[in-house]
């Protein structure tokens, strides 16, 4: 039995890729639930995730842990924003390609 489940996208987000094609800052797997890394650093486990950033600029989402740790993680040191980013794009497999198996239904 699957799971339906309703989610809210930006109107003008990319159409979701396929699993194992490159990510294209849909937003549907961090609108569906919170990776394991917000889970771990933002204490969310349900619901669409706090860290998910529209760009208008770019008409696509990016993870707000991996653009800008500190407007998330308050407690985390200047000096430590882009080694932070750089560990947590590594976690979430950034640039690894699609890895939703969400079925899309309009």
């Amino acid at each position: 039995m699957s799971k339906t489940q309703t989610i809210a996208i930006h109107p003008d987000a990319p159409e979701k890729p396929s699993v194992g094609a490159a990510c294209n800052g849909c937003g549907i797997c961090c609108a569906a639930e919170p990776c394991p890394m917000a889970a771990l650093l933002l204490r969310q486990l349900r619901g669409a995730c706090r860290a998910l950033e529209w760009s208008d600029t770019d008409s696509r989402y990016y993870c707000g842990l991996v653009r800008n740790p500190g407007g998330y993680l308050k407690w985390l040191p200047a000096r430590l924003h882009r080694p932070a980013a750089r560990w947590i794009a590594s976690r979430i497999s950034s640039g690894a390609g699609c890895d939703s198996g969400a079925e899309l239904e309009e």
